[in-house]
């Protein structure tokens, strides 16, 4: 396959990425204007959240499954229907349910871009994957930064959420166009056995890797998803912060490279995991210009998560093929999916206790963020100890590694 094709490739999987990280950025963003217009609870809100997160496992879960079979090209031309669906749908939604139907079309789109990219990229460059899927991941912040900025300029002027979801329609037309004109590779450097990759679904490095994903995306998505409801009392911009914070992973995982070969992937993911508790520890606690810094630090500690892990299970579980790297994404995003409910449960029951004890309705909004942040910081604790774990057994991990990615620099 020539360079060329591979570069555009890579480049329209890439602004696939940024639709999938507008999507979680504009709805942050209008989370409040939904729950007015449609007289929602945060409880009601979060499961309209969870419709994406549990839509992205569903597909990674297909996806998966089928890759070997269907390919990326066919899987992507999914993805490119799911997302013009999911958004017209929700621009054209008249309370709950529609929203539940259209955020659950978007989460299957979402889940089919990775589902499809992220094979396809190990396939592509294999002497360095993990940094190429760093690289690729530089577009799901990226994008947040897009989303998040765009949202709060469109808000600022009064204009209507719908029209922040239509401009989502553009980047998906773009990366729909590119990828019905291109060659996509055979696959070649991945295990295509699609039995092989379920057998080794079930070995304990994997279900390791898995039940720290949860973890990981929890703590990452989690927090990011309900900023605007969780920081909108503390002072600072909601908005600003995700795109401040979402920007400096752009950065970080840009330049992962030197990090990962430094560091190896498992010291990566430990220190992240330190970092990231401190972060949201101090968030918990911080108002005004103090919650620019935690979040600065929360950046930090979450930036190379996601592609790390996807980049761990194609470098030490390779048999798992594209259906590892699938199923483990998946896992993170339905986890994820679970606790978004939850999560709009503490703000609705930390809130209700601040008012019941005589605070006003904006003391009580930053108490109940504050709390809830408190609850999300034993995420990341647990990963403290796990990825302990992992750091500590990395010599017997390295006999496992593919070959070829011993070269990588």
């Amino acid at each position: 396959m020539s360079t060329i094709n591979k570069t555009q490739l890579f480049t329209a999987s890439c602004i696939a990425l940024v639709v999938t990280a507008m999507t979680f950025a504009i709805r942050a963003g209008i989370l409040a204007q939904l729950g007015t217009e449609f007289r929602l609870s945060d409880t009601q809100l979060g499961f309209v959240n969870s419709m994406a997160f549990w839509g992205f496992p569903i597909a990674t879960i297909f996806g998966g499954l089928v890759y070997n079979s269907l390919g990326p090209r066919k899987l992507m031309i999914i993805a490119f229907i799911s997302h013009l669906a999911g958004l017209l749908l929700t621009i054209f939604a008249s309370g709950f349910w529609g929203l539940l139907i259209s955020t659950l079309f978007i989460g299957f789109a979402n889940g089919s871009v990775e589902a499809a990219c992220n094979p396809l990229i190990a396939d592509m460059y294999t002497k360095n994957r993990t940094t190429m899927l760093n690289k690729f991941h530089v577009w799901f912040p990226g994008g947040i930064v897009i989303g998040a900025l765009a949202s709060k300029f469109m808000t600022d002027i009064n204009l209507g959420w719908q029209l922040q979801i239509a401009l989502m329609l553009i980047p998906t037309l773009l990366y729909g166009v590119m990828f019905f004109k291109l060659t996509f590779p055979k696959n070649e450097n991945i295990v295509s056995d699609t039995s092989v990759n379920i057998k080794n679904l079930f070995t304990p490095l994997f279900v390791f890797i898995a039940i720290c994903m949860t973890l990981t995306a929890t703590t990452e998505l989690g927090t990011q998803q309900w900023v605007e409801r969780i920081l909108g009392s503390s002072g600072a911009s909601p908005m600003l912060i995700l795109a401040m914070v979402t920007g400096l992973m752009a950065v970080g995982r840009y330049f992962a490279g030197p990090v990962i070969h430094k560091l190896n992937p498992t010291g990566v993911l430990w220190f992240s995991s330190i970092i990231a508790t401190i972060a949201i520890y101090l968030m918990s606690n911080a108002t005004g210009s103090m919650v620019y810094i935690s979040a600065i630090l929360f950046a930090i500690g979450v930036m190379y998560f996601w592609p790390t892990m996807i980049g761990f299970v194609s470098e030490y579980i390779p048999k798992s093929g594209a259906l590892g790297m699938s199923i483990v994404g998946g896992a993170g995003m339905f986890a994820t999916g679970i606790w978004q409910p939850v999560i709009g449960s503490w703000l609705d029951t930390e809130r209700a206790k601040a008012l019941s004890s005589g605070m006003s309705p904006e003391s009580a909004e930053l108490a109940a963020g504050q709390a809830t942040l408190g609850n999300i910081v034993f995420f990341p604790l647990l990963l403290i100890l796990l990825f302990a774990i992992l750091f500590f057994t990395r010599k017997k991990l390295e006999l496992r590694r593919v070959p070829q990615l011993d070269h990588e620099k």
